[in-house]
């Protein structure tokens, strides 16, 4: 089988294309045929240098989360698991869409739960790859509606834009301030905030993409990447219950600043900057809550399904690549131009 590798640290152009031998199922394993993999700025810093999990020993590396195919074949053991429960349960010729969480399934938040507190939570790499080796019971079924490009979009940005959301406990009425809404992230947040019935304000420097937004559904878009103007134009607009910021950095103390009293902001990302520096009086006398989160559940992911199936909403995709044109899909990324999911189709 072909596969998407990364063969050094100094960006798309370390996506090399190879040759390897095809995956076989062990265990409690199932082998995908991959017929979408979307692809995540976490690839890209991958693929940059700028994340400490892949090392120089472990080069050539297959990166690819999101990965939505067809079930190729699965082992003994989840052959005989689903005999005896009475059906199939993952078996090949199924269209199955992959939870990337990696997770020990012994620790005490595995147990208690969510199972993304896991002391050793990890992330599935492999599905920028013909075929994808997967653990089976991270399977989850895609109704014949849903194309798998569609799906592709959901496990990453989606679960992650989600978790926050009830992280946030965003409802129906309250108030959400996005700030970088074009990104996976943002547009997927954009859109669950309508789908829960709350309203949204969202920032991009881009006029174009401030015309996606709103045509996605955000109810106030502002055009600036100054954290001094959007605060002014926030400010006007009211004091968000809920702030749902990946991006870190100034944008971190911005939000806390325009936050009502009470109101709860969730980080997943830095893609600003790594460091933030607030306040600590107003914060604490605001009795403001400020929290992580870092991807989602098997549970949020099988929601999104039911949601897409039911047409509640359509994750764009910006783009579609063949394999041979993954390096193309990250310089694509890299240069920030896209609006929505970057999609590879092996």
């Amino acid at each position: 089988m072909r596969v998407a590798a990364f063969t050094g640290f100094d960006g798309p152009e370390s996506v090399d294309i190879e040759t390897r031998d095809d995956p076989e199922a062990r265990a409690n394993e199932a082998v995908v045929e991959v017929e979408a993999c979307s692809i995540n700025r976490h690839d890209l810093w991958i693929v940059e240098g700028d994340a400490a999990m892949v090392e120089h020993d472990e080069l050539p590396f297959v990166s690819g989360l999101d990965v939505a195919g067809t079930v190729r074949a699965v082992s003994n053991e989840v052959a005989t698991a689903g005999a005896a429960n009475g059906n199939d349960g993952v078996a090949p010729g199924h269209r199955v869409l992959l939870c990337p969480n990696e997770t020990c399934g012994v620790c005490r938040y595995c147990r208690e739960g969510p199972e993304n507190l896991c002391e050793r939570f990890g992330l599935f790499h492999g599905g920028l790859a013909e075929r994808a080796l997967v653990p089976a019971d991270r399977l989850l079924a895609l109704p014949d509606s849903v194309s798998a490009t569609t799906a592709a979009a959901l496990p990453t940005a989606y679960m992650t834009a989600y978790h926050m959301l009830r992280r946030a406990a965003v409802t129906a009425g309250d108030l959400v301030f996005v700030p970088g809404a074009t990104g996976g992230v943002g547009v997927a947040a954009i859109q669950l905030v309508g789908v829960l019935g709350a309203h949204s304000i969202g920032t991009t420097t881009s006029s174009e993409k401030a015309t996606r937004l709103r045509e996605l559904g955000a109810d106030r878009v502002i055009e600036s990447g100054d954290t001094g103007s959007i605060a002014g134009e926030v400010e006007g607009i009211g004091e968000p219950d809920a702030v749902i910021n990946h991006l870190g950095g100034e944008f971190t103390r911005m939000g806390l600043d325009l936050m009502r009293r009470g109101g709860r902001m969730v980080i997943c990302g830095r893609t600003a900057g790594g460091v933030s520096e607030i306040d600590v009086a107003p914060f604490f006398l605001s009795h403001q809550h400020v929290v992580g989160s870092t991807m989602g559940t098997q549970d949020d992911l099988e929601w999104l399904i039911d949601l897409v199936t039911e047409d509640a909403f359509e994750p764009p995709v910006d783009g579609t690549y063949a394999l041979d044109e993954t390096d193309r899909a990250f310089a694509d990324m890299q240069r920030r131009d896209a609006f929505g999911k970057l999609v590879v189709e092996p």
